[in-house]
């Protein structure tokens, strides 16, 4: 099987790690599953040994969805679509994703894990190791948008020798759990975030009006990297009453 550059493909050739992404996933006879980017198919076959209900692939090579039909079973739905783009929620309302996220593409996946939050209940995904610690720390725009709707653990480190081709990064797997529902327009809130975590050495009230930052109760001198997932809310809050409210 030829790999293509411009997916960012690096398969995952280490059963182990397939059989212990299945395990934090706790999968369940009523689960429905979507596997994000299962390429030549190593984690498909450990997740239709579960009994699961039904298992949605979402791959955009016709190539690789031509060697995933190798898999005769009724449970398996194959789906040649872009998942940095693709609704999750129209396979389901409880879904569980899994995967090793291609690296070109990884941030827009989870980007848009967030924005289906409301059908994902937990998702296992494979990851720059560096673009883990980064959504665990929540010291980034992207890191405070996923720890919003989901508690965020790191499972474990992945050596490049366990890839083909071996990427020059270590890798890890992550967990995602939803948390409790959160009333909150997406798209609003992720601009406030991508506002408030540019140029990172300017403190707050270079960002937006003290009068705003003093509703919330937020001194003007902070830096965004220094405030709790809870001040960030708060100070969303404020802003989406008077958006207009900058320096």
């Amino acid at each position: 099987m030829r790999l293509k550059k411009r997916y960012g493909q690096h398969l995952l050739t280490s059963s182990g790690v397939a059989k212990k992404i299945l395990e934090v996933a706790e999968l369940r006879e009523e689960d429905v599953v979507v596997e994000i980017g299962p390429g030549t198919g190593s984690l498909t076959k450990e997740i239709l040994k579960a009994p699961i209900k039904e298992l949605h692939c979402l791959e955009i090579d016709p190539e690789m969805i031509e060697e995933l039909k190798k898999f005769k079973d009724d449970r398996l739905r194959l789906h040649q679509v872009d998942a940095s783009r693709f609704d999750y929620c129209k396979l389901g309302q409880s879904l569980k994703l899994l995967g090793n996220l291609p690296y070109n593409v990884a941030s827009l996946i989870i980007e848009n894990t967030v924005f289906c939050n409301r059908c994902v209940k937990l998702a296992v995904f494979m990851v720059q190791k560096e673009v883990a610690e980064k959504l665990i720390e929540g010291s980034s725009w992207l890191g405070c948008f996923v720890k919003t709707f989901f508690q965020v653990s790191y499972i474990m480190t992945v050596p490049s020798r366990f890839f083909l081709p071996p990427p020059k990064v270590q890798s890890a797997v992550i967990k995602l759990v939803r948390g409790e529902k959160v009333d909150i327009n997406l798209q609003e809130y992720k601009e406030f975030l991508i506002r408030l975590f540019s140029f990172k050495r300017k403190t707050l009230r270079n960002k937006f009006s003290e009068d705003l930052l003093k509703e919330a109760s937020i001194e003007p001198s902070r830096r965004a990297e220094e405030l709790s997932l809870d001040e960030i809310k708060k100070l969303f809050s404020s802003f989406s009453k008077s958006p207009s409210s900058l320096p």
